[in-house]
């Protein structure tokens, strides 16, 4: 697990106007997360604080349940002192994902853990609706069921106007460009909701839980190839987002600029040939390798190719050759506009594994900068849950670590 906050970076200044109290409460519950037990000298040490000021502060979350004492611990000098510790396990936090046609809800604890992990019934631009008040009534017999779950996070598809809600282009399923997901959601139940755009909360996640991620990589890019194709960057510490909360969006840059027209108006947009609806539409014109895909959702479609590709059939491997060409060409986007140092290939497309991450290193290294391929690693995501759920949870458990007060009684 790393040792920063991308999100609770980039709110230093509504942290500010918190008041001085609670950010030090913020700061010490996330130094407690983000490094294990710790003693009193440790934390004042870390975060420049007195230890009057450490010792005020944790007693008052001690007071109130937000951390514990435990054992004694080994100082410098072979001085005794006791540990605190944030439970990781005693808090829960739900994650929804929305992805067009597949909508996921997950009950995890503060490290990432899913105890449970529920998929709605697939949904279609007449059944949004519908599939809106199972979210509503499935979130609230969650939190009937479980009294420790404190804060909701919602990761939706972008991209995603942040000031008043909406989806601006939702590719394929334009119906939930009607949805104001903050209205409908936000104030909606017993405890916070917060919406983030699906790939900002992916790259968060693999920023947090992503065991291959290394520990203080501050340049990290979330490659999220699913139902739509978008990008969530963390640059130097810090998440981008853009004035209107649409930044990175690069399933909407044009890879053609005689290609085949995009629902937000252009030409050639990545989004029409590696997402899985392109995949999708790909294994229906074949007609022969899958004969009754047209029957299929887009993900049954694709991973029904994956697995024939991976049974080592030919022809299915060349069209995993070809989306990964297409992928590839989106990961030179990345070099070239953001320069992280490692780039995280997940959602559904990245199932098709090896074989798709040979051809996307290969037309990189063709066409890349050969110092920025050299310096720049690509992989797939390991992250033990789909990323943008995950990335909702963790969203989530980012606010209630920002806003302890919020959560407890707290003077």
């Amino acid at each position: 697990m790393n040792t920063a906050n991308p999100i609770a970076a980039s709110r230093i200044g509504a942290l500010s106007q918190a008041g001085v109290a609670e950010t030090n409460r913020s700061r010490i519950m996330q130094h407690l997360y983000h490094h294990g037990i710790s003693s009193r000298a440790q934390i004042a040490k870390a975060l420049r604080l007195t230890p009057a000021a450490i010792t005020k502060i944790t007693a008052q979350l001690i007071e109130a349940g937000a951390i514990e004492e435990t054992g004694g611990l080994e100082g410098e000098k072979n001085r005794r002192s006791i540990g605190l510790a944030l439970d990781n396990t005693r808090f829960h936090v739900i994650g929804v994902k929305f992805a067009r046609s597949l909508v996921q809800i997950g009950v995890f604890d503060l490290a990432g853990h899913a105890s449970s992990l529920t998929t709605l019934p697939y949904v279609s631009n007449d059944t949004i609706d519908e599939t809106i008040a199972t979210v509503h009534g499935t979130i609230e017999r969650l939190l009937d069921d479980d009294p420790t779950i404190l804060t909701i996070g919602m990761a939706v598809p972008g991209p995603y106007l942040r000031e008043n809600g909406h989806t601006a282009v939702v590719s394929s399923m334009q119906g939930w460009r009607a949805v104001n997901f903050i209205s409908e959601f936000a104030e909606s139940f017993r405890v916070p909701a917060l919406i983030e755009q699906d790939a900002r909360a992916g790259v968060l996640a693999n920023y947090l839980f992503d065991p291959e991620t290394e520990a203080g990589n501050a340049n990290l890019a979330y490659y999220l190839v699913g139902e739509g194709v978008g990008l969530g960057v963390i640059d130097n510490g810090r998440i981008i987002n853009g004035s209107l909360g649409t930044a990175t969006e690069i399933g909407h840059v044009s890879i053609d600029v005689n290609g085949r027209p995009c629902d937000c108006g252009n030409i050639g947009c990545l989004e029409r040939y590696c997402s899985t609806p392109a995949i999708h539409q790909m294994i229906i014109d074949d007609g022969t390798l899958i004969p009754d895909a047209a029957t299929m959702s887009h993900t049954e479609a694709c991973r029904k190719l994956f697995a024939l590709a991976n049974a080592g059939n030919e022809t299915a491997l060349g069209m995993i050759r070809t989306i990964g060409r297409y992928v590839g060409y989106g990961c030179l986007i990345i070099f070239n506009a953001f320069n992280p140092r490692t780039i995280v290939i997940g959602d559904i497309v990245s199932e098709a594994g090896q074989p798709l991450l040979d051809e996307v290193k290969r037309i990189v290294k063709e066409r890349a900068i050969p110092e920025i391929y050299a310096s720049t690693t690509i992989r797939l995501t390991s992250t033990p849950t789909d990323a943008a759920v995950l990335g909702a949870a963790a969203v989530a458990i980012s606010y209630f670590l920002d806003h302890p007060s919020e959560f407890f009684n707290l003077k």
